[in-house]
């Protein structure tokens, strides 16, 4: 049975206990009187109470107490003395009973409908997802249902239709509304061969695209995926609070019999006053303010951190990043825009052609730039045999018969290099170029000079993490000079280069060494560097595995998310300190009221009462958690 049916369940059957209270002073009695309240509340107890009670008696078979211990105890005792005082014609409060789970129930309420609001801001995703595409079969344009579109199909879109998948425009452009996945407000123009997002929005043109991830591999799915696991996973401060309540429910169990003896015994109460405060400290003293401050808040983190395109994969990241001292970012495609270019060649006519022939096979971002400026120029092909690629140095093979290599200096061992040609190298690199050498028959022949400009945001982003006061370094594979010259642009602090990809690992390891460190990249080798930081920010348009790597993903690439990540993962994990603080408060303040201890001026606090206070402290805590859509997240240069 639902939280609401128990709710509407209690409240029915003690309202007309309320009503019979009320009236009293009026000589209204409730018909039945006694008999009438014993039925009403043994339903309440048997139908709204009973998960409470089969909770309890769970955690006590293996030895241990929860919060709906508190509840059980308080309320059976309530109404298993008023049993006893009911055949013995003394007072009885089966209506303090009804009311306490009434009241409990009705804070759970409240919590169920504010989680859901903010766990569904993610989930109403998936209900913006076209019905169906207009798909090529056999030569055809038809329209099909979602669920039929497979891998390779190509797609036909419209303007002011939704995308059905991702994939790849093959033919036509448009600008497409990509907000609801991204968070950018801006429609963004797309041409073939750029990427699309199922779900997105097309605005003015007519294009054809290539399916190429359906059902729940397109990046939605997986957005949904991510943040449901976010939810759902626990900050390792929550961990205290389990411990906390381990201790905080016996000792608050001893607290309410102690209050019982000392009213009974030493203040002369009766066994029915002096079980009204026992009962009362049972059930103030309820913690479940105390176990939704960390969830409630994660939730509201995590889907409003997706609205922005910032994706928290669990709550361990939230406390990581309020010690960070230290950003380390990856250049290419990260800081840099990653789409390099070939600005200068250097040598003999076939130096491009050998160049390219070699680089078909390579993976690396330099050799595109390389096969597109052959492909611009339309260069001679030559055969290629032996292709060997080497790790951080770049490739070798045999060109026409003739060994050949292509990369970094790291690859000329004792090859020697021309006077003039090395100061046309030294030239280049110090314009933030980076030049890769070709050589034939143990002989450099030439020089390819490729550039790869640091992205419009790059700079701001820099100096907003800088004036949070966080230590900036770029860690990458490419050489000082060019390194160095990318960091003075864009104002990184300092710069670690010439680094290989099984290395940047282990640069972070270092690093760590003077504090918490994140780590910013967006590449296969940025995998390892990306799981040793404590934080881990992966860049939306990387690699599956940098994504996976990642604890954080930003899904528009710009770099100004990641002070907006950081600053959104604080004041996250703030809300949660905040949380516990109130709960506590909630706890210590009304235990000593709940016991009577100010009972001389006149102010008590009966079990329902108690129920009601306990009910809204866990209002308060979800209201604060809720509250977090609210908070002010900027890229300005104040936390």
């Amino acid at each position: 049975m639902t939280i609401t049916k128990r709710f509407w369940i209690a409240l029915i059957f003690s309202l007309p206990m309320l009503v019979g209270m009320i009236l009293i002073p009026f000589g209204i009695h409730l018909p039945g009187g006694t008999v009438t309240q014993f039925i009403f509340t043994t339903i309440v107890m048997a139908v709204a109470a009973r998960p409470f009670i089969q909770s309890a008696w769970a955690s006590f078979k293996k030895h241990h107490s929860n919060m709906d211990t508190l509840v059980a105890i308080g309320t059976a005792t309530a109404y298993i003395y008023s049993i006893y005082a009911m055949f013995t014609n003394q007072s009885v409060f089966f209506e303090s009973a009804a009311f306490v789970v009434t009241f409990v129930l009705l804070g759970q309420v409240f919590e169920e409908r504010m989680r859901n609001n903010a766990s569904n801001a993610i989930e109403k995703l998936v209900d913006l997802q076209a019905k169906e595409a207009e798909v090529m079969r056999d030569g055809q344009l038809v329209k099909i249902p979602l669920e039929e579109v497979v891998t390779g199909d190509l797609i036909r879109v419209k303007p002011g239709q939704k995308i059905a998948v991702d994939g790849v425009i093959t033919e036509g452009g448009s600008t497409i509304d990509e907000s609801m996945v991204t968070g950018e407000s801006m429609p963004v123009a797309k041409n073939v061969g750029d990427k699309v997002i199922g779900s997105t929005i097309n605005s003015n043109g007519t294009f054809m695209f290539k399916a190429e991830k359906v059902g729940k591999d397109t990046m939605l799915s997986q957005i949904v995926e991510l943040v449901k696991k976010a939810q759902n996973s626990h900050a390792p401060i929550q961990n205290l609070t389990d411990k906390v309540s381990e201790i905080f429910v016996p000792a608050v169990l001893i607290l309410s019999i102690l209050t019982f003896l000392v009213w009974y015994v030493f203040l002369g109460a009766t066994v029915a006053q002096a079980l009204i405060f026992g009962v009362s400290v049972v059930v103030i003293a309820c913690p479940c303010a105390l176990g939704l401050a960390t969830p409630t808040a994660l939730m509201v983190g995590t889907g409003r951190g997706a609205k922005m395109g910032i994706l928290i994969k669990n709550g361990e990241v939230l406390e990581e990043v309020n010690d960070v001292k230290t950003v380390v970012f990856d250049k290419t495609g990260t800081i840099t825009k990653g789409k390099p270019e070939v600005t200068d060649i250097v040598g003999a006519e076939d130096v491009l052609s050998i160049a390219s022939a070699m680089e078909e096979s390579s993976e690396h971002p330099l050799a595109q730039a390389i096969l597109d400026k052959a492909k611009e120029k339309s260069v001679a092909k030559f055969d290629v045999t032996q292709f060997k690629a080497i790790e951080g140095k770049g490739v070798s093979a045999k060109v026409n018969g003739q060994t050949a290599f292509v990369g970094n200096d790291k690859l000329l061992n004792d090859v020697e290099i021309k006077p003039e040609m090395k100061d046309q190298m030294i030239q280049l690199q110090n314009e933030a170029k980076t030049v890769v050498f070709v050589g034939l028959d143990n002989q450099i022949i030439g020089l390819i000079a490729i550039q790869d400009a640091p992205k419009e945001t790059s700079k701001e982003a820099i100096a907003t993490l800088k004036a949070r006061g966080l230590k900036t370094v770029m860690l990458t594979g490419d050489n000082e000079r060019v390194a160095k010259a990318i960091a003075d642009e864009v104002g990184i602090d300092s710069v670690i280069a010439d680094v290989l990809p099984s290395d940047k690992a282990d640069h972070v390891k270092a690093l760590q060494e003077n504090g918490k460190v994140a780590f910013v990249g967006d590449g296969i080798n940025d995998a390892p560097a990306l799981t040793m930081a404590d934080v881990g920010i992966a860049m939306g348009s990387g690699t599956d595995i940098a994504i996976e790597s990642g604890g954080i993903v930003l899904m528009k690439n710009d770099l100004r998310d990641v002070a907006k990540a950081l600053e959104l993962s604080r004041k996250t994990f703030n809300r949660i300190k905040l949380n516990l603080f109130w709960a506590f408060v909630y706890n210590v303040l009304g235990i000593p009221v709940a016991a009577g201890l100010f009972f001389t001026l006149g102010l008590t606090l009966s079990p329902e009462l108690a129920g009601l206070a306990m009910a809204f402290s866990s209002l308060s805590v979800v209201t604060s958690s809720v509250l977090l859509n609210k908070a002010k997240i900027t890229t300005a240069a104040t936390a």
